[in-house]
């Protein structure tokens, strides 16, 4: 007969997108339920736009891209701590700059995510190109949940 193993069945941490949009925050929240439930870690991720791709904008504008995403920062931290404090779930926020595919991707393979959650697209423009969730699917690295 086999050792016991002490541990759960359930994933270890997960990742959820979070970027401030009604959607994004209904993840965040399904998957602070999820990690409470499961003992899991949670780690949300902002990927910030790199300054770089604001080149087609004057200095003004630039200037309160970049204001607008501190102060989205700001405003996620604050829910997140005060969820996982409330909700008694592990919680951190990471943030960092770029394509939100490639962070994501980033930190789940840091974490050793389970899985991967987001929120879906409202966009025009992801209906063309492909919203994140079916990027994310594509790469087909974690189990992706998709937060209507």
């Amino acid at each position: 007969m086999g050792a016991f193993e002490l541990g759960t069945d359930g994933p270890a941490a997960l990742v959820v997108g979070v970027d401030g949009s009604e959607s994004s925050l209904r993840a965040a929240a399904y998957a602070l339920g999820l990690a409470r439930r499961q003992r899991a870690r949670l780690v949300a991720v902002y990927a910030r736009r790199e300054p770089g791709s604001f080149l087609t904008f004057g200095g003004t504008a630039v200037q309160a891209i970049v204001e607008a995403q501190g102060e989205v920062e700001a405003q996620l931290l604050g829910m997140l701590d005060e969820q996982a404090r409330e909700w008694g779930v592990d919680a951190r926020l990471v943030v960092r700059s770029g394509d939100p595919l490639r962070v994501l991707g980033d930190v789940a393979t840091e974490v050793r995510a389970s899985g991967i959650i987001v929120g879906a697209s409202a966009g025009l423009g992801h209906k063309i190109a492909g919203s994140l969730a079916i990027r994310l699917v594509r790469a087909a690295r974690w189990p992706v949940t998709v937060v209507p």
